[in-house]
């Protein structure tokens, strides 16, 4: 029924207070103007005002129809500078995803950080245990996954975000506590508590386990907590990330040994889609990721 110029037209008339001002506001003549009014009263069906009174008066039906046009401007100007900030980098959406699913405190500061900067980018966490979390970027359910392996998936971009070491976990009164550090063969016969991942997605068994043909019999746990809950009890050992567990090892409530006598260094990635890494918003995500997590992480080093 109703154009954008037709909603242009009744907001100059409004404002101007007459068909003279809103015909050169609208850099029209007043036959033209006329000629525009009559067909859109034709249109809707009544007429919007009085002929010739002054102040112009509104009829019911045009008081309705011009609150529309208003409403209606507003919108379509709102959508216009949402489309712009898009455009530009500035708004848009950040669905997050963590390999460690239940291991994602460690984010909080920099989502906090970046919110506070970027406050039109809507933010949210994509909870739950996922199998194969690049997935989640290719079916376009999350936007950035972290992720301890750099696998080359067609569309996915990998930036590093820090190094760290992840030492094997044990209870407090555990035999193995007397060697200053674990090697492949201290796992044999011991039962290896992790989250049910594949052992390709484990840093133990990419790097040492694997290659020495070691394969421990194991015991899953979806949280953190709970593996180390398990491993307090001698229901086995473990091995995490030094910052995810330094907590629990601060207060003394498990024990932690280096594995190998280098220790097993790893890494963490922001895995983002290649289109989704070139908006502005997710460059700084990342950037503000290394930052706050260098900061405040024990034992976390710059990724190069």
């Amino acid at each position: 029924m109703f154009e954008t110029r037709h909603f242009q037209t009744l907001i100059a008339l409004a404002e101007a207070g007459s068909q003279a001002g809103a015909a050169r506001r609208l850099h029209l003549t007043q036959s033209a103007l006329s000629h525009q009014l009559k067909g859109i009263e034709e249109r809707c069906g009544g007429e919007f005002f009085v002929r010739k009174s002054r102040p112009l008066r509104w009829t019911p039906v045009g008081e309705r129809a011009v609150a529309l046009a208003y409403d209606v401007v507003r919108a379509i100007d709102a959508a216009r500078r949402d489309i712009d900030r898009v455009l530009e980098g500035r708004s848009g959406e950040l669905r997050i995803a963590v390999e460690c699913h239940s291991c994602f405190d460690w984010l909080m500061p920099s989502m906090d950080l970046f919110r506070e900067g970027w406050p039109d980018v809507e933010m949210d966490l994509v909870s739950g245990f996922h199998p194969d979390p690049i997935a989640l970027l290719e079916e376009n359910r999350a936007d950035l996954v972290i992720v301890s392996q750099r696998r080359q998936r067609r569309g996915v971009e990998f930036h590093p975000l820090f190094d760290y070491q992840q030492p094997a976990l044990l209870a407090n009164d555990h035999p193995l506590l007397r060697k200053r550090h674990l090697t492949a063969t201290d796992f044999r016969g011991e039962v290896l508590i992790t989250y049910p991942i594949p052992d390709d997605r484990m840093d133990l068994m990419r790097q040492v386990l694997g290659p020495a043909g070691v394969d421990p019999p194991r015991r899953t746990a979806m949280l953190t907590v709970a593996i180390l809950q398990l491993v307090a009890s001698r229901k086995g050992i473990s091995t995490l990330p030094g910052w995810a567990v330094q907590p629990y090892l601060d207060r003394g409530y498990i024990s932690c040994r280096p594995i190998t006598a280098r220790g097993m260094s790893c890494r963490l990635y922001a895995a983002v889609g290649r289109s989704a890494s070139a908006t502005a918003y997710m460059r700084e995500f990342v950037r503000v990721m290394r930052e706050v997590s260098l900061r405040d992480l024990q034992g976390v080093e710059l990724a190069v």
